[in-house]
């Protein structure tokens, strides 16, 4: 009787962690993973791993490509966003954000990659009585913004490419580029200089620039950005704040990455 008692703990068990195992390994891939590259990778068969990642897929944790490749799912974003951003993080989020506004003197915040587009996870807004609102949680394109740029040009070419071609590329404004080809081109540029820019790209009247907030391993987290209206300052004068702005995404990434002390 014991061995049977035991014995279906121990199934679940290793049911569940499988599941956990494949959806790490898809959080962690630089690129979307095959289900064989899964089976590979963590020794697991074939059958077991297509029956987990159809069920995966079907609640919404991971989503199939065109190629048949795997990649995350909306609920797999929004565990990442939760435990990234949780309010463990809170209280010195805001005080950074904080600091930097008072420092620029322009609103200044944090904007999430979430598909095809960016979200805007969280701000801090200055005083001025002209102010460009933009209410957190608001998902923005990544063609036109300063973040959703940065965050593209961080893709892998045949990724970024794939997307870029997907992409609806609406004119929002005079200065929105529409064309994939000089898009394309602008991003390599971003690539080179991480830094990302936007020239009246979404709103008349509004630039904005934006650095990335990356993990101990090189990996754009978020998007840590700046806007101001052009009436009070212009893209250059934004761009001047850039060592700051680099400066607050190091604490920002390094925030991130501490281990969690609270139960030691």
């Amino acid at each position: 009787m014991p061995q049977a008692i035991t014995a279906a703990p121990r199934e679940k068990g290793s049911s569940i962690s499988r599941v956990m195992e494949i959806i790490e390994a898809v959080a962690k891939a630089e690129r979307p993973m095959s289900p064989a590259d899964l089976s590979h990778q963590l020794d697991i068969p074939k059958p077991s791993v297509h029956r987990l990642l159809n069920q995966l897929e079907a609640d919404g944790y991971i989503q199939t490509s065109m190629r048949g490749l795997i990649m995350p799912g909306n609920r797999l974003h929004g565990m990442a966003l939760g435990l990234l951003y949780s309010s463990k993080f809170k209280a010195v989020r805001q005080a950074i954000l904080t600091r930097l506004t008072d420092e620029i003197g322009e609103t200044c915040g944090i904007a999430i990659p979430n598909g095809t587009d960016m979200i805007y996870y969280d701000r801090v807004q200055t005083d001025w009585p002209l102010q460009i609102h933009l209410q957190v949680g608001s998902h923005t394109p990544t063609w036109c913004t300063a973040s959703g740029k940065l965050y593209l040009s961080s893709l892998p070419k045949e990724r970024r490419l794939s997307i870029i071609n997907k992409l609806p590329l609406g004119q929002y404004t005079r200065n929105t580029i529409t064309d994939p080809e000089i898009l394309e081109a602008e991003l390599v540029k971003i690539k080179n200089t991480k830094v990302g820019t936007d020239n009246e790209e979404f709103a008349d009247g509004m630039v904005a620039c934006a650095v990335p907030v990356i993990d101990g391993k090189g990996k754009l987290l978020a998007c840590l950005f700046t806007h101001a209206p052009v009436i009070r300052k212009g893209l250059p004068q934004l761009l001047g704040y850039l060592s700051i702005l680099r400066s607050a995404a190091d604490e920002l990434g390094r925030l991130i990455d501490e281990p969690d002390n609270s139960t030691s």
